[in-house]
């Protein structure tokens, strides 16, 4: 690619941000759609801790998942320099 076909940046960015946060979103509505906090961690509902605590920190855990996973799509979709040239 030449200097004025280049993606920005930023572009780069938000096409690995964007997608791992719509995929977590959805994993975490069904997950939770299938499972209730309540019968995962009866422990921390017990101890005072909300279930809006619990989505969050699922959400945040599903998110630096799904972004692991489209960094290393992006990672490996880069051309490899040959060594035996």
């Amino acid at each position: 690619m030449s200097d004025k076909e280049e993606i920005p940046k930023i572009q780069r960015i938000v096409a690995v941000l964007w997608p791992s946060f719509l995929t977590s979103g959805v994993a975490m509505i069904i997950f939770y759609w299938i499972f209730s906090p309540e019968e995962l961690f009866p422990e921390l509902i017990a101890s005072g801790v909300g279930n809006m605590a619990i989505y969050s920190v699922t959400f945040l855990f599903l998110w630096m998942t799904t972004l692991t996973s489209c960094l290393l799509s992006c990672y490996f979709l880069r051309p490899c320099n040959r060594c035996n040239d």
